[in-house]
């Protein structure tokens, strides 16, 4: 079989954290905006569904949406905004509640009321919003209303999560003064501050980043027509499924000057063995299936979403692979360290927990059950393992629609043989 025989074209979903900061900027604006590519999935639904319910104007058509702006700060209603699992959404829906003059509760399912918000509640706080948890203080539930004035300047533990500090930029245009933010400590998923840049800019916000600092200058959002990219992290289970089988894929609209820094898997694919090229439809991956995979030691510190992607890959390697610089992902949907590889612990592979991450060795596998602690990562990444090895059960699959929706039907597209 030839590799342009085994070629195929993949198309992944809109990122759903472009979308999610997308609809955030657009709800804030003082126009309409138009969204197109928008992500599917549980997370971006509730950020929808919450917005509607904040009272912003907001439809929906097949993969766009648009959006009135003009969020009614002044309100004096009082809401409860319900945003499921999505923890992204919960924490910049808490931060855009501090600007409304009415309270507004923001919860989530028992999984989601684990997660650690605490960061962003104590600089709400300290910035003068009124932060009330009603349960677990740091944690959801929480109710919100702006206070008397705000602060325009912070410092931030950035160690922890960089949705806390994404959710300071984005409602700090709306600031009287904008707002200065001091970044203290490693950061982490420091892509993700420039994501957020980079949508803000596209809706007419002034803000800019140099090393720890960050600067939002004050002045209104205005709408603008918007397309959201294809999303780099769904992108890393095509391309590992190559790295995996060997073949070629084409990831669909995918270019290596995205805003997402998850787009550098490709590089650590490459790196184990594979071919990675900018063609004129988009990411295109290959890999020789007579050439085996290397294991790679590797800082995961700014793609951390793509872990559960490439310990799967890394069993298929013939040498091991240590992953660093992600102790943090311990509270995401689960902890993506010690639930990671006590599920693949069961197909026989050899993994060792470190502090900052995991080692994964070469070792034979076997047929096994696992489950998904509620992690659509884990999920998606899981399907890889069936790859190679038969007889792969998953447990409540379903979680997958946080992000992906379609995904296992598309797993069966894009891993068949021509």
């Amino acid at each position: 079989m030839t590799k342009l025989d085994r070629e195929r074209l993949v198309h992944v979903p809109g990122s759903k954290s472009i979308s999610n900061r997308a609809l955030i900027c657009a709800a804030l604006a003082n126009s309409q905006s138009v969204i197109t590519n928008l992500a599917p999935g549980d997370d971006t639904q509730a950020m929808f569904d919450s917005l509607q319910t904040l009272g912003v104007a907001i439809s929906r058509a097949q993969d766009g949406a648009t959006i009135n702006g003009g969020l009614d700060l002044e309100s004096t209603t009082v809401v409860e905004l319900q945003t499921r699992l999505a923890g992204t959404t919960s924490r910049f829906l808490t931060a855009v509640a501090s600007l409304r003059n009415g309270a507004t509760t923001v919860d989530g399912d028992a999984s989601l009321r684990t997660r650690p918000m605490s960061g962003l509640h104590d600089a709400l706080r300290t910035l003068g919003a009124s932060v009330v948890c009603s349960g677990v203080d740091g944690h959801l539930p929480v109710t919100v209303k702006r206070g008397g004035s705000w602060q325009n300047q912070i410092a931030i533990d950035s160690t922890t999560s960089s949705q806390f500090t994404s959710a300071l930029m984005m409602i700090a245009p709306c600031f009287p003064k904008g707002l200065e933010i001091e970044l203290r400590g490693k950061v982490v998923s420091r892509g993700y501050l420039d994501m957020t840049v980079a949508v803000m800019r596209e809706f007419g916000a002034r803000t800019e980043i140099s090393g720890n600092n960050i600067w939002v200058a004050p002045g209104a959002y205005q709408g603008a027509n918007f397309s959201v990219e294809p999303d780099a992290s769904s992108a890393s289970y095509p391309s590992a499924a190559v790295a995996i089988a060997g073949g070629s894929s084409i990831i669909a609209g995918l270019t290596r000057n995205s805003s997402q820094r998850d787009v550098e898997f490709l590089d650590v694919l490459s790196n184990m063995g594979c071919q990675v090229q900018q063609v004129e439809s988009g990411i295109q991956i290959f890999r020789d299936p007579s050439v085996a995979l290397a294991g790679i030691e590797v800082d995961m510190s700014d793609i951390s979403d793509c872990v559960p992607t490439l310990a799967v890959v890394a069993m298929f390697a013939n040498s091991p692979t240590k992953i660093s610089g992600v102790g943090f992902i311990r509270t995401k949907e689960s902890n993506r360290i010690s639930d990671l590889a006590g599920e693949l612990r069961k197909f026989g592979a050899q993994i060792v927990e470190n502090d900052d991450g995991l080692t994964i060795s070469p070792a034979p596998l076997h047929a096994a059950k696992v489950v998904t602690h509620h992690d659509h990562r884990l999920a998606m990444a899981f399907a890889l393992v069936g790859l190679k090895v038969r007889d792969v059960v998953i447990e409540t699959p379903e979680v997958v629609s946080k992000s992906w929706p379609t995904y296992f039907g598309d797993f069966a597209k894009f891993t068949k043989t021509k």
